[in-house]
C-alpha cells in the first residue's frame, strides 16, 4: 500500500510543469483557500500591467497535488499568496467589529461631554479668581503702614453706633527730591502739618462726610506725648486745629478733635503730598468740572472754568489752593470734597477695577503712601472708600463743620449745632444739621 499522497504517486501526476512534466505549458493558476481575501485593488494600480510572477515548482497541492489549488510554483507569489504589502493594507488595523470601520478608517467619534467641560471650566475659573483675590489681599495688606497708635490717646469719649474715620491730608514732604518739591510747589518747610481734615461716619442710616477747617479754633487738652510719654496738662490754650498735628502728630490731633467735639474716632487715615499725586497719575488723571477759574502762585494753580482732566500735579494744586479765595479755608474744603468725589468715581470705574494694569499701580501708589492706625484692616479701608464714593455720588450727606463766627482769624464752631450733630452720629441717625 502506498502511503504517499496521491499527488506524489508516480502513476497519476498529470501535467506537472516544473516537476519534469512533458507538458511545455504551465498549469493555470488556482487560488489557495487558506489565504483567500476579500476584494482588493490591483497590486500595481489601474492601467499598469502585472509583473511576471515568481514561478518556482508547483509544490504540494491539497486537492490534487498537496498545498491547495495552487502550488507555489503554479500560482506564484502574486496569485497564490497575498502578503498585504501590495495593497497597502496594514495588518492589525481592525476591520468590521474593530476600532476601525470596514473601509479601514476610524469609526465615528464619541460626542463631547459639554456638561463635563463646562463644569471643569467653571471650577478652573473660580479657583483662579480665589487664588488671585487671596494673593492680592495679602499683598495689599502687607503694604499698609500701620504706624499710628490710638491706644496712646487718653480720656476718650464713648463710642457710638457706626464707624468714624478721621481722614487727613498732610503737607509731608518726606521722600520728595528738590526737583519734585519745586514741581509740586510744596516748599521746603520742615515737619508736617494738616492741609485737610475730614470725618467720615459710616452707618446704617446713611454716611456723612464732614470737613473740618484747618483754621478751626480749638482748645488743646491734656495729653500724653506720643514719643516722650510725658503728660502735658490742659492750660486752656486755644489755637488752630492744624497746630495740634504740628505739635505732636496724629495722636494729639485725634485727642483734640475728640475733646472739642465729643465724638469718638475709630480709625485714622493719612496721606501726604506725593502719595496723593501718585494715586491721581496711577488712574490716568481725574476729570472735574471747575465752576470758576482761579490762579494761585503758592500752590501753582492755574485753572480755567469748565470740565478738564487733572494730572497728579494739577490735582494737588487744586485741593491745596486757598489764597485765591476770599473765604480761603471754607472754599478749599469744598474743593477737596469735590475732587475726592471725582477721584473715588474714577477709581471705582470698571476701566480701573477690571484692568490689572491700572488697578495694581493705583493700589500700590495709594497703600504705599497711607499711614493708618494699628487696628485698621483692609476691610475697614474698603468700607471707608465705598462710603466716600457713595457720599460724593449723592447717597449720603456732605457738609462743612457748622460755624458761629471767628476769633483772632480762627473759625469758631457752633456749639449747639455741633452737639446735635454728634448726637445724631452717635445714634446713627440721619443728619439734620447743615454746615457752612
Amino acid at each position: 500500500m502506498n502511503d504517499w499522497p496521491e499527488g506524489w504517486s508516480g502513476g497519476n501526476r498529470g501535467n506537472e510543469y516544473g516537476r519534469g512534466s512533458a507538458n511545455a505549458q504551465p498549469e493555470s493558476a488556482r487560488v489557495m483557500r487558506q489565504v483567500r481575501r476579500g476584494p482588493q485593488a490591483p497590486p500595481y494600480g489601474a492601467g499598469v500591467p502585472p509583473q511576471p510572477s515568481y514561478t518556482g515548482g508547483q509544490g504540494y497541492d491539497e486537492d490534487q497535488h498537496g498545498y491547495g489549488q495552487n502550488g507555489y510554483g503554479q500560482g506564484g507569489y502574486d496569485n497564490g499568496y497575498d502578503s498585504g504589502y501590495n495593497t497597502g493594507q496594514v495588518y492589525g488595523g481592525g476591520g468590521p467589529g474593530g476600532p476601525e470601520g470596514p473601509d479601514g478608517g476610524r469609526g465615528p467619534r464619541r460626542a463631547p461631554n459639554w456638561r463635563r467641560r463646562i463644569k471643569w471650566t467653571a471650577i478652573t475659573v473660580v479657583t483662579v479668581l480665589v487664588v488671585t483675590t487671596v494673593g492680592t489681599y495679602f499683598w495689599a495688606d502687607s503694604k499698609l503702614n500701620r504706624d499710628v497708635d490710638l491706644s496712646k490717646v487718653i480720656d476718650r469719649p464713648a463710642g457710638g453706633d457706626g464707624t468714624n474715620y478721621l481722614i487727613v491730608g498732610s503737607d509731608s514732604r518726606a521722600g520728595l527730591t528738590a526737583a519734585e518739591k519745586k514741581k509740586l510747589h510744596t516748599g521746603s518747610a520742615a515737619g508736617k502739618r494738616t492741609d485737610s481734615m475730614m470725618i467720615l461716619h459710616v452707618g446704617d442710616s446713611g454716611d456723612t462726610l464732614i470737613s473740618l477747617p484747618r483754621d478751626s479754633n480749638v482748645t488743646i487738652p491734656s495729653y500724653v506725648g506720643s514719643t516722650s510719654g510725658k503728660t502735658y496738662p490742659n492750660t486752656g490754650r486755644q489755637t488752630k486745629l492744624n497746630a495740634a498735628y504740628a505739635e505732636d502728630g496724629p495722636t494729639l490731633l485725634v485727642r483734640t478733635i475728640e475733646y472739642n467735639m465729643g465724638l469718638h474716632i475709630d480709625h485714622y487715615v493719612e496721606i501726604g503730598f506725593n502719595g496723593f499725586a501718585d494715586i491721581v497719575d496711577a488712574v490716568g488723571g481725574v476729570t472735574i468740572d471747575i465752576d470758576k477759574g482761579f490762579k494761585d502762585s503758592y500752590s501753582g494753580a492755574d485753572f480755567k472754568a469748565g470740565k478738564q482732566k487733572l494730572n497728579g500735579e494739577q490735582a494737588l494744586a487744586f485741593v491745596r489752593t486757598r489764597h485765591a479765595f476770599a473765604a480761603s479755608d471754607l472754599q478749599r474744603t469744598k474743593n477737596q470734597q469735590k475732587f475726592l468725589s471725582a477721584l473715588a468715581h474714577q477709581v471705582a470705574t470698571p476701566g480701573t477695577l477690571l484692568n490689572p494694569f491700572k488697578l495694581y499701580p493705583t493700589l500700590g501708589a495709594g497703600l504705599d503712601s497711607l499711614s493708618v492706625d494699628k487696628d485698621m484692616s483692609l476691610w475697614d479701608l474698603a468700607s471707608m472708600f465705598w462710603a466716600m464714593k457713595g457720599v460724593s455720588g449723592g447717597d449720603g450727606t456732605s457738609m462743612n463743620m457748622p460755624l458761629s463766627g471767628s476769633v483772632g482769624g480762627n473759625l469758631v464752631w457752633d456749639k449747639a449745632k455741633v452737639k446735635t450733630l454728634v448726637n445724631e452720629l452717635n445714634n446713627d441717625q440721619k443728619v439734620t444739621v447743615s454746615g457752612d
